[in-house]
């Protein structure tokens, strides 16, 4: 049988209007369905940098604006610049943070925005300019370079969505190793995470074996941070449309011999339809978890490729398959 891991608590850092409170410029509170579910499997912490500085609830918007090539953070109704009361706060909370495993942004927000963050002239009515991070935004990260950051808006994307939480729940899992632990319980984590690093990474996943290995002798402390930096490169972006179908042909490599000729062919057939966007990949991998349970295959049991985090935080009914290819 294939029994859902006891997944550790991820601690995650996301903006308190998210959920959490009334605390937009107009009062408002952002509803994510994402983060409804997510609260029952991790810790977040929530802060909303603009009323931490001083501005109340409700509150004149901020935007950011170029002055003299500097992006300045202001308040147009009053004039008031409030980048320095924001880079200092963002820099004495997210140094007293502690151990996160990744963060939550809203999207958009001058303040908080992590990629969609409209930069304006520095005139009234005018076009803005490009489009990047907001000013407590890109802070996070700055701070947070290696584990996963996304704002509420890109996380309705079922694809984006699994891949921060395949990166939040994966990296967390990993901080359970700590100076204390030997090198059996890292080859234990690398062994259960072998075929998700396949499927994020061949170059790192070799990389990772190598220091699992340690054939320089290295002191554990040096494997282990090593080892971090390695996983967290490997994670960094979302696996490619025909990762997963090499992982899963590499798994079928199990129980193939014991499939009757029209099993096998259905699963071909399946893997094809998912190659060209006719089916989601789930509909492959329940396929595999069916074949793992009927004939008690334990090493492929034991891995974190088939439920990288708890079932139920996504939505259902949104598509999976390879027509999301290109995005990140």
């Amino acid at each position: 049988m294939i029994a859902p891991p006891p997944f550790p608590r991820p601690r995650l850092g996301i903006s308190r209007c998210i959920e959490f409170d009334h605390c937009r410029y107009n009062g408002d509170r952002i509803s994510s369905e994402f983060v409804r579910q997510l609260r029952d499997h991790a810790d977040l912490v929530p802060v909303c940098p603009e009323v931490e500085i001083g501005l109340g609830v409700p509150r004149d918007p901020i935007r950011i604006v170029l002055r003299d090539k500097d992006r300045r953070l202001v308040q147009p109704s009053t004039g008031r610049d409030v980048t320095e009361a924001m880079a200092s706060f963002a820099e004495q909370y997210l140094g007293r943070l502690g151990d996160v495993d990744g963060y939550i942004l809203k999207s958009r927000s001058p303040s908080c925005g992590a990629v969609d963050v409209r930069t304006y002239p520095d005139k009234q009515g005018a076009a803005p300019l490009n489009r990047g991070a907001g000013m407590f935004g890109q802070e996070v990260l700055r701070w947070l370079d290696g584990l996963p950051v996304e704002d509420e808006a890109r996380l309705r994307n079922i694809k984006l969505g699994e891949h921060f939480l395949t990166r939040a729940f994966t990296l967390r899992s990993f901080r359970e190793l700590d100076s204390s632990s030997g090198i059996s319980d890292l080859i234990d984590f690398h062994a259960r995470n072998k075929m998700l690093l396949m499927m994020y990474s061949q170059t790192e996943l070799r990389t990772l074996g190598n220091l699992v290995a340690n054939r320089s002798g290295l002191e554990m402390a040096t494997i282990l941070a090593e080892y971090r930096a390695h996983l967290r490169k490997a994670l960094s972006r979302p696996p490619r449309c025909t990762s997963p179908i090499n992982v899963l042909m590499h798994s079928f490599g199990f129980v193939s011999s014991s499939l009757k000729k029209e099993e096998r062919d259905l699963f071909m057939q399946n893997l094809d339809m998912y190659r060209d966007a006719r089916v989601p990949l789930s509909v492959c991998l329940n396929l595999m978890r069916s074949y793992i349970i009927r004939f008690d295959v334990q090493y492929l049991a034991s891995q974190t490729f088939f439920q990288p985090f708890p079932p139920g935080i996504l939505s259902v009914g949104v598509t999976d398959s390879c027509e999301w290819r290109e995005m990140s």
